[in-house]
């Protein structure tokens, strides 16, 4: 588990998410883009749990980072002010220089959202770089692990 409070379980990874008053709009339901912010949260820290942190890819030569390549996002029901919500990440795939994440926010057993995520990975001059062997390998070992 991390300091946040996420953890692998079941091939998923877990994040508990609270709803603060900053996420809302006017009407206490969270702003759509804040979703957003929290499916970011879920796979920086399901990739941190596997053993793969950004400060470490931006130490490697070339240094390397993410880009959002393409995101679909089904919006199902409403999150709310104090709900207690939790970022379930999935990778699907960590192949050449991209990655596929399937995640959904849950609030108890109510699904709220499902995104399927396209990261790209690339050097700091925004051309694509083939995935890390190492962060491959860590990807394929946090998600086979058992419940």
């Amino acid at each position: 588990m991390t300091p946040d409070g996420g953890a692998w379980s079941g091939g998923l990874h877990h994040l508990p998410v609270r709803v603060y008053y900053e996420d809302t709009d006017f009407t206490g339901v969270v702003y759509y883009a804040n979703y957003l912010k929290f499916l970011e949260r879920g796979r920086t820290d399901a990739l941190r749990m596997a053993g793969v942190s950004h400060s470490d890819l931006l130490a490697l030569d070339p240094p390397l980072g993410f880009a959002v390549r393409q995101l679909s996002v089904e919006y199902l029901a409403p999150a709310r002010i104090d709900d207690a919500l939790v970022v379930e990440t999935r990778f699907e795939t960590a192949r050449g220089a991209r990655m596929v994440i399937a995640q959904r926010i849950l609030r108890g057993d109510a699904v709220l959202l499902t995104a399927q995520v396209e990261a790209a990975c690339i050097d700091l001059d925004g051309r694509p770089r083939r995935l890390p062997a190492v962060m491959v390998d860590a990807i394929a070992r946090a998600s086979s692990r058992g419940g």
